[in-house]
């Protein structure tokens, strides 16, 4: 496929699926717009997880086991932290610190979201750019049976356990899409627009509440492609099919679809599961990603399933 490949998506899923990508694709025709609905201010520092998921990603820092994080991170700041009683129930380790510092005192000094975050790719070699949806902030808000809680209150504190009843964004009304996002969307030398098999509640629905977006994508040249995170009617990872059981859904392809509506022109469907009719068109392929190949294998049926839609 030539021309360029869009990606909307999340963390660790979504991470996966851009390695693969790099893959198969020239690394700089990639561009992943990135839910940043996750992003919090934590002991003063902003922090921005599915961004630096996908940076530590993309330039080979990720650690291996856990999908998130650096490998080889040391922990000193937060044992020094717990002595002083500081509070430690979102671990920051002392090579991630490095980013959230110097995030935040950019930010403060009036630069922007987008603007830090290729000059972090940029120094670590990355060739796809990496947009964050919006440089204006979005917190994903969980109205539980514990009341509301912000994002990684309910992720990380609360380990995903409270019952959901309701998803809001605050602050997404407001906002704007990033400076290049909808530019890139409608780009003609776009050929395939892939949503990442990252949580649609939490990853990506952030991204389509910003003004503007889910319009564009409307409106775009390339066909929009989905690859299901639903995987023998469960969730490979995080807390897609708990959410989805709580909020009246299946937990099924049929059901992913349905939440996205007439966004998506077609989806790319684990193998495992048995799709009677999804009315639009799809493709079938093995969706788990546990090594490289794998993530190169789904992100080749991704660009085929959008190749042939062209």
């Amino acid at each position: 496929m030539s021309g360029r490949t869009l990606v909307l998506t999340g963390g660790v899923g979504g991470a996966k699926l851009v390695l693969g990508l790099q893959q198969v694709v020239e690394p700089s025709s990639i561009t992943a717009i990135v839910n940043t609905g996750d992003d919090f201010r934590h002991l003063g520092l902003w922090v921005s997880p599915d961004i630096d998921t996908l940076l530590y990603t993309l330039s080979g820092q990720a650690n291996a086991a856990q999908g998130w994080g650096r490998e080889g991170e040391t922990w000193a700041f937060m044992d020094a932290l717990r002595l002083l009683g500081g509070e430690d129930w979102f671990a920051l380790g002392d090579g991630d610190l490095a980013l959230h510092v110097l995030r935040s005192a950019r930010l403060a000094a009036g630069d922007t979201l987008t603007t830090i975050t290729a000059d972090f790719a940029s120094a670590w070699g990355i060739g796809a750019r990496i947009l964050p949806m919006s440089d204006q902030p979005v917190s994903t808000h969980l109205d539980t049976e514990e009341g509301d809680l912000a994002f990684q209150t309910y992720f990380v504190e609360q380990r995903c356990l409270p019952v959901v009843r309701r998803i809001s964004f605050q602050g997404a009304a407001a906002a704007r899409p990033g400076p290049d996002v909808i530019s890139t969307i409608l780009a003609e030398d776009v050929q395939a627009i892939l949503i990442a098999p990252s949580n649609p509640y939490l990853s990506i629905d952030p991204i389509l509440a910003v003004p503007g977006i889910r319009d564009a994508l409307h409106s775009a040249r390339a066909p929009v492609v989905v690859v299901s995170p639903v995987v023998d009617g469960n969730a490979v990872k995080g807390p897609t099919a708990k959410l989805m059981r709580e909020l009246g859904s299946a937990v099924s392809p049929e059901a992913v679809l349905a939440h996205y509506g007439d966004v998506v022109d077609a989806m790319l469907v684990d193998e495992r599961d048995a799709v009677l009719d999804l009315g639009v068109p799809h493709d079938v392929c093995d969706t788990l990603m546990h090594t490289l190949a794998d993530r190169a294998r789904v992100a080749r049926a991704a660009l085929a399933l959008a190749d042939r839609l062209q």
